[in-house]
């Protein structure tokens, strides 16, 4: 396999583990573990990293060495405010050509969420959490939209939320959120949804805000 092609590999299994959590703020990333680890020399590793670095997902300490980055209250409140703008588009493109194949999609996300909920497995349901948001980009339709929403590693907002930190109240109340929201959508009453939505991203930004 070509370097590029194991680089992507090694690229997109440190993406996904850090914006869901399986890999701390602050833990350092070292080449030859995950060499070891993905099965690739360290050269993938390494222009892996690199390209994390560029999307800001990685700094390199003080002395060398990458490490997944911590978020900052202002990292927080911009997400938040980015994650608005963009999700309540995606509801305005969508709620008027759902289907019902899409809804059972969106139920079985939640019905996911919860059951992760329900065996402590917060990972997953931090997973299944991410999953559920990025499932209304792809619904609203627009290629563009999705690329956006990928690119500007929005999942991070999440950041905390995986942690046994976060009460299980909480998790249920972010279960009780998702199903009014797709309530709303079935309603195709889209001022219920958008508040919904913004309410929705408030409280986490709350949650997250009290964890840093």
């Amino acid at each position: 396999m070509k370097i590029d092609s194991l680089a992507n590999k090694v690229y997109t299994q440190l993406r996904r583990k850090i914006l869901s959590n399986q890999i701390p703020v602050n833990t350092r990333l070292k080449e030859d573990e995950w060499a070891k680890r993905i099965e690739v020399s360290r050269m993938a590793v390494r222009e892996a990293l690199t390209r994390l670095l560029g999307e800001g997902l990685v700094i390199l300490g003080e002395k060398g060495g990458y490490y997944v980055k911590p978020m900052t209250p202002d990292d927080v409140h911009e997400l938040r405010e980015l994650r608005e703008v963009l999700e309540l588009g995606a509801l305005r493109l969508a709620i008027r050509k759902l289907d019902t194949q899409q809804f059972e999609v969106l139920d079985k996300i939640c019905d996911d969420f919860s059951n992760m909920v329900s065996n402590k497995y917060y990972h997953g349901a931090l997973e299944a959490d991410m999953k559920f948001h990025e499932t209304l980009i792809e619904l609203g339709g627009n290629k563009n939209l999705l690329h956006t929403y990928l690119m500007s590693h929005i999942p991070l907002f999440h950041q905390k939320l995986g942690t046994t930190q976060i009460s299980y109240d909480d998790h249920e109340q972010t279960d009780f959120e998702h199903r009014e929201l797709v309530k709303a959508l079935r309603n195709r009453d889209i001022i219920a949804a958008e508040n919904i939505l913004v309410k929705h991203f408030a409280r986490g930004e709350a949650v997250v805000l009290d964890l840093l």
